[in-house]
């Protein structure tokens, strides 16, 4: 596959609207999935100690243990907390949705940056438009590919800065709403905690907090689920990619991404069971089993770039204000 100049059009809706019927039609026992998880609460709660403890006893540290540490170590919690980031932001783990919301924005915390809510407002779009350009956030942007090229050091340094990217494509994205009172109280409750570390602790702890998520998200094997999700890697006709590796059970599962898109009202503990359930549907797309292999396959192949992704120009009658998911469109229509 050479290394693409633009990214991939195609025609007609996403593919897992169109698997969740059928799915569901085949399996309706996999209603049983839908449910709540408050035990993310928990992992939220222990991630989040973890980190601010470990950024107290690091905080009169020399400079190359705090960056060791938070390559080798913070990462990891730094990750699980974003996954739950990504769960309060489907609901998925208290049946009030402003607890979800809340759990966001506590799981936020050691992360230093108030993305939660935001990332929710955006998030809820790559499901119900996933492709369509000026909605989806979740893919590059067309400056951006271009600026990254395929080379090594263009796409380690995409990696390094991966939020400050991720960041920057919400622009584009007009007819998304930007700002609201949950992400004003997101802001303040952020740098109410920032400004509390570096007074209580110093910078040092605030660095290996901000070390820790930038490495979780960006410049690390870690950093290859954004690799693994969406992008053109095992085949140029399969648009999104499992990850069955060691590591989904660290970090929630979050390598069952077909699964997600096609259920995304299933929380993280029983996406695995929804493949168990239809193996049909999943055993023979093509899935990854190694971050590390894709991290360095993405790094230094010049066949894969950030054009490396399907693109739609048609929005698959979907309202803009519809934010349900469809799985649970399907179950109301049944």
């Amino acid at each position: 596959m050479a290394y693409q100049k633009d990214f991939t059009y195609v025609t007609g809706t996403e593919p897992h609207r169109v698997r969740t019927k059928a799915i569901i039609t085949a399996h309706p026992e996999v209603r049983n999935l839908i449910t709540k998880n408050p035990t993310t609460a928990l992992i939220i709660l222990a991630c989040v100690v973890f980190q601010v403890v470990l950024a107290f006893f690091l905080r009169d540290q020399s400079w190359w243990l705090i960056l060791a540490l938070a390559w080798l170590v913070g990462a990891f919690p730094s990750h699980t907390l974003f996954v739950c980031i990504h769960e309060a932001a489907h609901h998925l783990i208290f049946k009030k949705r402003s607890w979800n919301i809340y759990a966001g924005i506590f799981a936020n915390l050691p992360t230093l940056l108030p993305s939660a809510i935001s990332f929710k407002n955006y998030h809820l779009k790559h499901h119900a438009f996933q492709g369509v350009h000026e909605l989806d956030a979740d893919l590059p942007s067309r400056w951006e590919a271009r600026l990254i090229n395929n080379y090594f050091i263009g796409k380690a340094l995409w990696l390094l800065l991966f939020p400050v990217f991720q960041a920057a494509r919400t622009v584009r994205c007009k007819e998304v709403a930007e700002v609201d009172r949950w992400v004003i109280l997101n802001v303040v409750v952020q740098f109410a905690f920032d400004i509390a570390v570096v007074y209580f602790f110093g910078w040092k702890a605030f660095a290996y907090l901000g070390l820790s998520f930038m490495f979780s998200i960006g410049l690390h094997p870690l950093g290859a689920r954004w690799i693994q999700e969406h992008y053109l890697v095992l085949d140029k006709d399969q648009e999104t990619y499992s990850y069955y590796g060691l590591l989904n059970p660290v970090n929630l599962n979050v390598g069952y991404h077909n699964e997600h898109h096609d259920m995304p009202s299933v929380p993280w503990n029983n996406l695995p069971k929804l493949k168990a359930m239809a193996p049909e549907f999943y055993d023979h797309l093509k899935y990854h089993k190694s971050y590390t292999k894709l991290f360095f396959q993405f790094l230094f192949s010049q066949e894969v770039g950030l054009f490396s992704r399907i693109l739609r120009r048609e929005r698959g009658n979907v309202p803009l204000s519809d934010d349900s998911t469809p799985d649970v469109q399907l179950f109301n229509k049944g």
